[in-house]
């Protein structure tokens, strides 16, 4: 069922080839039901594909090139995982940059599965608590965060999720923190 939560909120999803196809399409999906104006960013031209599962998946429509986007013209930022995707923005000091520009205005962020690699490229991960596929637990420690097996994990204005099986619980917490409901707030 659709509502206006999110009436007037501008999001960026900011994915390459290689991204988990579950992880962009449900919770943009969400989102786009909420009331958002969802917009894929990368840094491809024309179209992204997607990975599903275990083999390429559809192909999106890019909204806007990622050199021609400004965190400040959006409000909130999905990360989605999957391993090519991540792995691959992490290396594109644009990209990196952009997910920066979002921590650094305390705009909220949400990232999924291996979505997290980004946050610690951007060096928003000391300190925080979230949570990720199980094999970043290493990486995200070594950077500095608190890192659990929870299914979804809300610290300030990062939500964090560990995989497809965990989207449902993910959309209704990236729902409320987009909203403004949780943000500021460290849950105890």
């Amino acid at each position: 069922m659709a509502s206006d939560t999110l009436n007037g909120l501008t999001v960026a999803i900011l994915i390459t080839d290689g991204f988990e196809q579950v992880e962009m399409t449900e919770p943009r999906k969400a989102l786009d039901l909420a009331g958002a104006e969802t917009q894929i960013v990368s840094p491809k031209d024309g179209a992204v594909r997607a990975w599903n599962f275990t083999e390429w998946g559809d192909q999106f429509r890019v909204d806007r090139l990622l050199n021609e986007a400004r965190p400040d013209e959006y409000d909130a930022l999905l990360l989605p995982g999957g391993v090519i995707n991540p792995d691959t923005l992490r290396t594109i000091p644009a990209a990196v940059a952009f997910a920066k520009g979002f921590f650094d205005a305390s705009k909220p962020v949400a990232s999924i599965c291996h979505g997290p690699w980004t946050i610690i490229e951007a060096g928003a991960a000391r300190g925080r608590r979230l949570t990720s596929w199980p094999s970043l637990r290493t990486d995200l420690e070594n950077a500095g965060a608190d890192w659990v097996d929870e299914q979804v994990v809300v610290d300030l204005n990062l939500v964090t999720s560990r995989m497809p099986d965990d989207i449902p619980a993910f959309n209704r917490a990236v729902t409320t923190l987009f909203s403004g409901a949780c943000g500021g707030v460290r849950p105890a």
